[in-house]
């Protein structure tokens, strides 16, 4: 015979107006109500378990599957599982103490707050989130202990409550949402069938979810409205054991693509990945993975879930991941973040600061350890990864101490070489007489390649830097490596870029060299353009056109963002160097007024040309004067 009494109460919270608060404030995250509640059932399912496991729970534990049920005649959702369930006093501990005071106390703890999760974990709103979407929440529970009753709780979202004897005959417990009339989109199958998606895929206890039979009364409830039969539903959403949660040792190299597939079903197959496994001093468990990026660094960014015990948290990892690990694609899952988890807890968490360090140091770990096994396979992966590491050696210095070792620099041959090896390479040549060795690159080499052919054919070596973010990587190479300057190939004549002692000395007399800037200035008339005589060597270009390294680079670092928008605003200048031991400038010396402009013309425009400079109607003057030359 029931001994239970009925009770009615008020929630310890002292004031009527909390329940309004936390819908107003929480009710742009509103679908995580089903994460918080989903989670609960979770959890008492793997309580009973381990009573079980300990021996404290002797009976069958039955089907343990939680089911998550929409019946959108009633307006209900309805989440069922078996787990311990809730006698009437922990019903009164558990659910009625809400973990604040009144409402002064919340809405001054709210004003720290950032966003729903944080709301929610400051204050144990867990099982609150329900009235974010509905008007009454019932609780149906049996708990596991012996001679326990079944207990019905219900409130109707003011502080008031009630409980009376429950009708559950089995252990576990129902929460059921009476949806309100702003939520009802969350009675539609597909909008809780995303949710569950989101939240719930790789949860460790089977979740069942399904629409309850409309069709088929079965009496009616307390109010008079008609209650509906319920189909059994038996399809499992989820998965209860990810890949991420077993030892490496079990898998194979099909187990992790397969996994990638289900997570990005529409990428690229990674190119490797990493297994994380730590317990000590945090647990930590994950797969990582080296995605195709090429050099669209944008697109590859936010593609790391964090998990908290197979519950889904947030793919906003910023603040657990280093930022240029936020490339990477995959899982990470560490119970030492909790699942009401917010940005300022993350931010300060000491556990959190040691979990970025251990990801980052296990990514050098592992490229190295590519590196060193199979180098030619390495580089050939290099196009992908490059952009990769280079992003983290600029944003991570301990991660450019690991990443020395395997940081590539590639020529215009596609020829690969660490850093040690590079240096080795072109110190004897490309050393100038000040004792600075010099760096040439490349950003564009089709439209370079006259330079550097011009480079190759004098014996120097020119590197290819052409990503998103090379303009700042040459910066911070010139900031690690002793005496060593990099410079782009067309930022001056191969001479200037690189000087030694036996420079090319010119015949002209002053008055000739003033003579043929002033015909190249009247022939060029464009202020942009600063002409001056250079003594070249004779085979080099008679005119040659380049913008100094620091102008140019200060201008592409502006165009990403680099601080530099006084640069990025100024015109372009350029120096236009005439080659004064050019067999062509005695020609243009000795020709009559007319003559000279029109050469100096002509030869400015090829050194336009081979820049990429000449376009619109100089470059169709151009074509028609070249037909009259010929």
């Amino acid at each position: 015979m029931s001994t239970m009494v009925q009770e009615k109460g008020t929630i310890s919270v002292n004031t009527e107006n909390i329940f309004p608060i936390i819908k107003k404030f929480l009710y742009s995250d509103n679908e995580i109500f089903l994460r918080e509640l989903v989670s609960n059932a979770v959890d008492a399912t793997q309580k009973v378990k381990r009573l079980a496991s300990l021996g404290h729970y002797s009976k069958e534990l039955g089907n343990l599957n939680i089911k998550v049920s929409v019946d959108p005649a009633a307006k209900t959702i309805t989440i069922s599982d078996s787990g311990i369930g809730m006698t009437a006093e922990e019903i009164k501990k558990y659910i009625n103490q809400v973990a604040f005071s009144g409402a002064t106390e919340f809405m001054e703890k709210f004003k720290e707050a950032k966003d729903a999760n944080e709301i929610i974990g400051r204050f144990g709103l867990g099982f609150y989130s329900a009235f974010m979407v509905a008007d009454k929440v019932e609780i149906q529970t049996l708990s596991y202990q012996e001679g326990a009753e079944p207990v019905r709780w219900v409130c109707d979202g003011s502080t008031s409550f009630e409980i009376t004897e429950g009708d559950r005959t089995t252990r576990g417990t129902d929460v059921i949402l009476y949806i309100n009339s702003e939520s009802e989109e969350f009675l539609q199958e597909s909008r809780l069938q995303s949710i569950l998606d989101k939240y719930a895929k790789f949860l460790p206890v089977p979740i069942q979810f399904g629409t309850r039979n409309e069709s088929e009364p079965d009496g009616e409830d307390e109010e008079g409205k008609p209650k509906y039969k319920t189909v059994e539903i038996d399809n499992i959403i989820n998965t209860t054991v990810p890949i991420w949660t077993k030892p490496p040792s079990e898998l194979k190299d099909e187990d992790y693509l397969n996994f990638y597939r289900e997570l990005y079903p529409f990428s690229e197959e990674p190119l490797f990945w990493i297994h994380l496994n730590v317990d000590y001093p945090f647990t930590l468990t994950g797969v990582l993975y080296f995605p195709k990026i090429k050099n669209e660094l944008e697109l590859h960014k936010n593609k790391i879930r964090l998990y908290s015990r197979q519950v889904f948290i947030t793919d906003e990892v910023k603040d657990i991941v280093p930022e240029f690990l936020l490339l990477l694609h995959g899982v990470i899952d560490s119970p030492d973040i909790p699942l009401n988890v917010s940005r300022s807890y993350l931010q300060a968490d000491s556990n959190v600061k040691k979990i970025t360090s251990y990801i980052s140091r296990k990514v050098a770990d592992r490229l190295g350890e590519l590196f060193i096994k199979d180098r030619k396979g390495y580089e050939e992966k290099w196009s992908d990864i490059g952009l990769f590491v280079k992003y983290g050696a600029l944003s991570d210095e301990k991660f450019y101490e690991r990443a020395k070792e395997f940081l590539l620099l590639t020529n215009t041959n596609k020829e690969h070489f660490t850093l040690t090896e590079y240096e080795s390479k072109v110190k004897e040549q490309q050393t100038g007489k000040d004792g600075r060795l010099v760096y040439l690159y490349t950003s564009d080499p089709e439209r370079h390649d006259s330079y550097v052919r011009a480079a190759n054919k004098k014996g120097y070596d020119v590197l290819l830097m052409n990503s998103p973010i090379d303009s700042h990587f040459i910066h911070h190479l010139e900031s690690k490596l002793e005496k060593t300057s990099l410079k782009r190939v067309d930022a001056d004549v191969l001479d200037k870029l690189i000087e030694k002692e036996d420079a090319a000395r010119h015949t002209l007399t002053e008055d000739e060299a003033n003579k043929l800037k002033s015909i190249f200035d009247k022939a060029i008339n464009n202020p942009t353009m600063h002409v001056q005589v250079e003594s070249l060597p004779a085979e080099t270009m008679p005119v040659t056109i380049t913008m100094e390294e620091w102008m140019r680079r200060m201008k592409d670092m502006s165009k990403l963002g680099g601080g530099m928008n006084f640069y990025g605003s100024m015109p372009d200048t350029y120096k236009v160097s005439i080659n004064a031991n050019h067999k062509l400038i005695s020609k243009i010396l000795g020709a009559d007024e007319a003559q000279q402009t029109s050469l100096a013309k002509h030869l400015f425009d090829l050194g336009l040309l081979s820049q990429g400079l000449l376009k619109g109607a100089d470059l169709t003057a151009f074509v028609e004067r070249s037909v009259e030359v010929i």
